[in-house]
């Protein structure tokens, strides 16, 4: 442990007095530390001094728009005074940015334990430095808090949230004026002014029930919430498809906050057989039957799997905690349940939506799709097919939510039709900036609906789309590398793979012949070695082409401690496709252990 870390944890212990928990949980780890220095034992000291270098070795990193951490005590933590000090940066941000006279802030927060304190920890902030605080009387989708932000006219949002990460983690995404999450600039102001606030003592923090009664603190009401729910079914492609359509459905919030959302807007729109999976239906931040409540995992859906199985649903639909991502399962003819990946239903979403809007001459001219680079490339040759323009974006959904922001300063947001990432997120139309699985559930279940009615299915929809466009087989890597070790690591894989393949080399036997690196912002032919740039902003992210095609990108999650691995092989079948993924990833991967 070293001299740095210790001062802080002592400096905690002396002035985290508003947080009686907090205090107890150091007061706890300070007694056991002493206890085992007494009885000389090396493992346990080591042990613990080890937690407590965890905990302070570094601020909880607020990264490109919020925090994200395990909760509890210490400044790498998620906790009282970690969230107060990033509001009160977001504040002083608001404060020296905005021109309106009365400034104003969204706040809403999901099913994570400890997150409707967060929420009201962020209204006190904001209320002390004169800033209104509308907030929700209960838990919502993190797609309403961005709807919220712009209906309201509001200067910035907040919501309590981490997603789909473990049930020890909570987190705080910060949204714009625009209902984007915060962009690189002003996230880096924001980093700026965190950075000169000591938490106890330059956070102004007011008393909550004193701000409502003086009217900075205030509750957002039901009607505000139906005239989002009206929006959404704007984005409805064929409204009368469920009537007669004779689909079932299961669904799971994974005990999020997608419950009461989902299930009335399918009722509303005409899906009448929904069943919920019982043991998943109720809010709960621990999350006991799925510990990584992420869509993204089978085994978050067996639960669903199952009920649907008993049920003999057509599919299955589980939305993560704050209700922005959505995962599915369908079923086959033999009556077993295939899930389908993020890039699939992307793609065929956007298939969709082009087809049927084209079909009743609603496709606006120079109409618009957006998907992140690690997206599936199967997109660009549907929207081909469709006259319709693909814009690729950096991982991260307010870039693609940002597209719609810059065609609204035109005149021109109606050319946004829909956009989307492989990382189970969806949009159509641009009523929000954010993802929404509130939406998708409506829109995939209509998709579902009407190859029903029209004598097919999902499935058969996929393997006409593979057969048409090309088998394309994605895979991610998710390799976690927790604490200060692990950032270390990543660091010096990302050195590696740039050092490697900056020049010409090979994988798998296939020469590669562009090497692209976002955080150089250039595209590099290795064969002659001319360059381009990329006309996006600065990330950490490499990406390689393959002769053949295939693509392997690299890139640190900005949410996880991990490193994710994304690689795209085709071939002129699955089985083809599949197997030349898995040498190309089993060299890779080699190269990685490697360079770690």
């Amino acid at each position: 442990m070293s001299q740095n870390t210790r001062e802080k944890f002592n400096y905690w212990l002396q002035n985290a007095r508003s947080d009686s928990s907090l205090r107890k949980e150091l007061k706890q780890v300070e007694q056991d530390l002493i206890k085992a220095r007494e009885a000389n034992d090396n493992s346990k000291i080591e042990e613990l001094e080890a937690d407590i270098e965890e905990r302070f070795y570094r601020d909880l990193d607020f990264g490109t728009g919020g925090l994200r951490g395990i909760i509890g005590a210490g400044t790498n933590r998620m906790n009282h005074y970690t969230v107060a000090r990033a509001t009160q940066g977001l504040a002083d941000y608001i404060k020296s940015h905005s021109k309106r006279k009365n400034q104003s802030i969204a706040v809403a927060y999901d099913s994570r334990n400890k997150s409707s304190r967060f929420a009201k920890v962020v209204a006190r902030v904001m209320a002390e430095n004169g800033i209104k605080c509308r907030l929700f009387r209960e838990l919502m989708p993190t797609p309403i808090l961005s709807y919220a932000v712009r209906k309201f006219e509001c200067d910035a949002g907040v919501m309590i949230t981490a997603s789909h990460n473990p049930a020890p983690y909570n987190g705080y995404k910060a949204y714009g004026a625009d209902g984007c999450q915060l962009s690189l600039e002003a996230s880096e102001a924001v980093i700026k002014r965190i950075s000169k606030l000591d938490m106890f003592t330059d956070v102004k923090l007011a008393d909550y029930d004193e701000a409502f009664d003086k009217g900075l603190i205030t509750h957002i009401g039901k009607e505000f919430i139906s005239e989002y729910f009206n929006e959404v079914k704007k984005q409805s492609i064929r409204p009368n498809v469920f009537e007669g359509s004779g689909l079932k459905v299961v669904f799971t919030p994974l005990n999020g906050a997608g419950n009461k959302p989902v299930r009335r807007l399918l009722t509303e729109v005409g899906v009448a057989d929904v069943i919920v999976v019982p043991e998943q239906e109720e809010p709960d931040g621990n999350f006991p039957t799925c510990p990584y409540p992420n869509p993204e995992f089978k085994e978050a859906l067996e639960l669903g799997v199952k009920l649907a199985q008993v049920e003999e649903a057509d599919l299955l639909l589980a939305t993560d905690p704050d209700a922005d991502r959505v995962g599915i399962a369908v079923r086959n003819g033999k009556g077993q349940y295939c899930l389908f990946s993020g890039n699939e239903v992307g793609a065929m979403l956007l298939e969709y939506i082009c087809r049927e809007r084209k079909a009743q001459n609603n496709l606006p001219l120079q109409p618009i799709a957006v998907k992140s680079i690690v997206s599936t490339a199967i997109a660009d040759k549907i929207a081909a097919k469709y006259g319709v323009q693909m814009v690729d974006t950096l991982t991260g959904f307010k870039f693609i939510a940002g597209i719609a922001g810059d065609l609204e300063k035109k005149g021109e947001e109606h050319r946004f039709i829909y956009g989307f990432e492989e990382s189970y997120g969806y949009l159509a139309g641009s009523y929000v900036r954010d993802k929404d699985a509130v939406s998708a559930c409506m829109l995939i279940c209509e998709m579902a609906a009407f190859y029903r009615k029209n004598g097919s299915s999902l499935i058969e929809a996929r393997t006409k789309m593979y057969e048409e466009y090309g088998y394309y087989h994605h895979h991610t890597d998710n390799l976690a590398f927790e604490g200060s070790a692990g950032m270390k690591q990543m660091t010096s894989i990302m050195d590696g793979v740039r050092k490697h393949f900056c020049k010409p080399t090979t994988l798998n036997g296939l020469t590669v012949i562009t090497f692209t690196d976002y955080q150089e912002k250039k595209i590099t032919k290795l064969k002659g070695g001319t360059s381009k740039p990329t006309g996006l902003p600065r990330s950490n992210v490499v990406k390689l082409v393959l002769e053949d095609g295939s693509v392997v990108i690299v890139r640190p999650s900005g949410t996880e401690p991990k490193l994710k691995v994304y690689y795209t092989c085709i071939g002129d079948s699955h089985e083809n496709s599949v197997a030349l993924q898995e040498k190309i990833g089993k060299e890779f991967l080699e190269l990685i252990n490697f360079w770690k």
